[in-house]
Parts: structure tokens; sequence; C-alpha cells
């Protein structure tokens, strides 16, 4: 079990939301580090008998409960043997046993979580708020159907004798919306917040062509007659059939491509790379935009799409713009930020004010909320 597995195994405990089987999982590897490590500080941990006990206990008691109803709420223990794992590791965990000098102060209304949010913009300009847009058949663009299925999924039903003048819709997410979308060739795409993807509305030519911004996972449908290409900042990515991310926001230092499985071909300002399945190419604007490639914790990069925000080793001022794109949320920093990383896990389906909480409960990051505006502090 890596680091990145362990982290998300142990929210999905504090959250009750853990199976049989994975809370097996983490008391195997609980009591494996037990007898390898001896690296035991009572001061932070407590007790260790005691802890044992009650790890022991709070696990029976979850795994005699049906998956449908069980409720585990354990964060003396979550916070232990999170500790353990930085005294491995090195570096912070959310989950720790939280600060007495805990301040984030929220206003009266706290905010809620992010969801499925989107504006569908037609090749005439109308535009379909797919939020409150009813299931079923919203619109035709030639010979295409455009549903909304009941899941909250849009679908492009293409006819197979589609041709003639190319039609092209756009799909944006707000701040605060994410969406899935069908493709007319079969391609899924999921948005995440504050993206985009403009795309035809049936693949005529002899390439399937899409522009995005923001960020968006593809599982794109095999058709090696027509290869499927993602333009975004600069950069095109070409793959006939595979599983790959971009992350290509405006206001993040570079655009990281991630390759999950298959293999893509990148090409920016006449240079090309080749990636691997757990490779990532990283374009910085300010490097003259070079290609570098290096392998990544796939589960991280794909932790938004899975529901998690995870942090390995991340500075405050990336985890922030997480945060204000999912949340809505205008955040400005009082005092000096450097060297403040973080690593761990927690649900992006929680509310603003227990996320930041989490973050609080490492003792060296402090907030102030007023409606949608945080104030980041040392």
């Amino acid at each position: 079990m890596n680091k990145i597995e362990f982290l998300t195994l142990t929210e999905k405990i504090s959250d009750g939301t853990a199976t049989d089987e994975e809370i097996r999982l983490y008391n195997a590897y609980y009591n494996s580090f037990q007898k390898t490590s001896g690296a035991w500080v009572e001061e932070l941990l407590g007790n260790q008998e005691e802890i044992d006990t009650e790890l022991s206990a709070h696990i029976r008691a979850a795994v005699r409960q049906p998956h449908s109803i069980r409720k585990v709420i354990w964060p003396r223990i979550v916070a232990a043997a999170s500790i353990i794992l930085c005294l491995s590791i090195g570096g912070y965990f959310l989950l720790r046993k939280p600060s007495a000098q805990q301040t984030v102060r929220v206003s009266k209304n706290d905010i809620a979580p992010g969801g499925n949010k989107a504006i569908l913009t037609l090749a005439g300009g109308q535009k379909i708020v797919l939020t409150g847009a009813k299931n079923g058949l919203l619109a035709n663009q030639g010979n295409t159907r455009i549903n909304k299925t009941a899941d909250g999924q849009l679908v492009y039903d293409a006819s197979k004798s589609e041709s003639g003048t190319t039609i092209y819709n756009t799909m944006t997410t707000p701040r605060g919306g994410q969406y899935h979308l069908t493709l007319a060739d079969g391609t899924n795409v999921w948005l995440n917040a504050a993206s985009s993807i403009k795309y035809p509305t049936a693949f005529n030519g002899d390439e399937r062509l899409v522009e995005i911004t923001g960020e968006a996972y593809f599982e794109v449908a095999h058709n090696a007659a027509k290869p499927f290409k993602v333009s975004s900042g600069g950069q095109t990515v070409e793959v006939l059939g595979t599983h790959f991310n971009i992350n290509a926001y405006a206001d993040e230092p570079a655009i990281r491509t991630t390759l999950l499985e298959g293999s893509v071909k990148l090409t920016i300002n006449k240079q090309k790379a080749i990636l691997k399945p757990g490779q990532q190419a990283f374009i910085s604007g300010g490097n003259n935009d070079l290609i570098k490639i290096k392998a990544v914790d796939v589960n991280e990069v794909m932790a938004w799409k899975n529901g998690y925000f995870i942090f390995n080793d991340e500075n405050i001022e990336s985890i922030m713009r997480k945060i204000s794109r999912w949340y809505d949320i205008d955040v400005t920093y009082q005092g000096d930020m450097t060297g403040k990383e973080f690593v761990g896990s927690v649900s992006r389906f929680k509310n603003a004010s227990e996320v930041l909480r989490k973050l609080e409960a490492t003792g060296i990051i402090h907030f102030k909320m007023d409606g949608r505006r945080l104030q980041v502090m040392p």
C-alpha cells in the first residue's frame, strides 16, 4: 500500500464509507507498521496499549454493521494512525488530532460542496442550464440528438449518415461545478470545476478534435481511422483510444497531462513527446514551453474525479486554488505562506468549513471566512 492509498483509506474509514475488506486492510497495515517501525511517540499518539484496544474495538464494531448503514466515527484512532504514517514518511497529515488553537471562523451560512452544474451552449448561441434541465431530449443539432440521462449525464447520439457542415457545441462548468459528457463517438469526458470543452456534435472528418480549458479527464473510444486530439493552452494531445487527464487552468503554473492507460503523443511549438501509463507531461510557459516528463501517482491526479482532495507535499496556494474552484470562494492571504506544505486526504463532498478545519488541525494554518471570502493566515 502506498502513501496516497493509505490516506484515501483513512479518510473513507473516518467518513464511515469503508467496506469490511478495506477496514481489514487498514488494520493489517496498521499492525504491520507496529511490528516494523517501533517509532511510537506517546506525547503525540497517547498510550499505545489504549490506542490498540480502541482500534480493535472500533474495527470489530464496524465489521458487524451492514455496508449500507455503516457509520464509523473514530477520529482519535484515525489521528493516531495518521501521525504514525507521518513519522515514517515525513510531512503533515490533515486528520491529526485538532489543535486547541484552531480558529477557523465561518459566517452563519456554511458553503456546501460543488456538484453537477454546467451550461451547454448550442451552435446558434442558445444556452441550456443543465442543472435544472429535464431528463430526456434537450435539443437536436443537425442529425445529432442531445439527451440528458437520469443520472445527470449529457449524451450525444449522432446518426451514422451524418455529413456536411461541422456543428460545434460548448459545455462550461462554473466554479463549484462538474459534469459528465458522452461525445458522439462514445468518448466519455468528465469536466472539473471552472472548465470548458468545445466539440463537434458529430465527428465527420478524418480526426476527432476538441478544445478544453481548465481540467478534464478523457476515456477515448478507440478508432484507428480517426485519431482523437485535444487542444489546450497551445499543446495538442493525440490518441487513438486511451484514458488520460489534462489540467490546463490559466491560474496554474503549468499544463499537466497524465496518462492512465494506452499511449498519447504531445505536441507544442514543434516539440513532441510520448507518454507511458503513470507518466505526466509538465509544460511551463515560463520555461520556453519545454516538455518535462515524470512518473506520478495517478490516484492523486484523479482524486478530483473520485470525490477527494488529495494533497501530497502540496503548498497552501495550490490547495487553495482547488478549494476556491470547487466551493466558489475568493481567497486572500495575510502573512508569509512560504514552506507551508500538506499531506492528506479529505472528501470533496464535505462543507467548506469541515475541509478548512481539517487543514487547520495541522496547527500551521488558520482561516477566517466571511460569506464567500476566505482569508488565509499562518
